[in-house]
């Protein structure tokens, strides 16, 4: 199922007012988008392109299946998240890879 445009433009929205709020080792969100996937990197503030996570529309713009990126492999996998479930919000997608691979837990939300 093809991500709509408008679900795009709000998936972009919403993780890029993350990405400012939450994760201040990121200078920018970068979104691309190939059939029902939503490939999220986070750009350094050298420019450099740090890949993160899969989103995996499934026709809900709220939730999102969530995969990590695995720098060992190149490659994503599907995963859960801390509270056990495999469908994210956008929030909570960015969360979980910003605090994995920026390694600052200071920004995982505790409620």
């Amino acid at each position: 199922m093809k991500i709509p445009e408008s679900t795009k433009r709000s998936l972009h929205l919403t993780l890029v007012e993350r990405q400012r709020d939450r994760w201040p080792g990121l200078h920018d969100v970068r979104v691309r988008y190939r059939g029902s996937f939503a490939y999220v990197d986070g750009i350094l503030h050298d420019g450099e392109a740090l890949p993160l996570c899969r989103l995996r529309y499934g026709g809900d713009a709220a939730f999102f299946g969530f995969a990590i990126y695995r720098a060992s492999h190149d490659d994503y996998e599907d995963s859960v998240l801390p509270d056990g479930s495999f469908d994210a919000t956008p929030d909570e997608a960015l969360d979980c890879a910003c605090a994995l691979y920026l390694g600052d837990f200071a920004g995982w939300p505790t409620n």
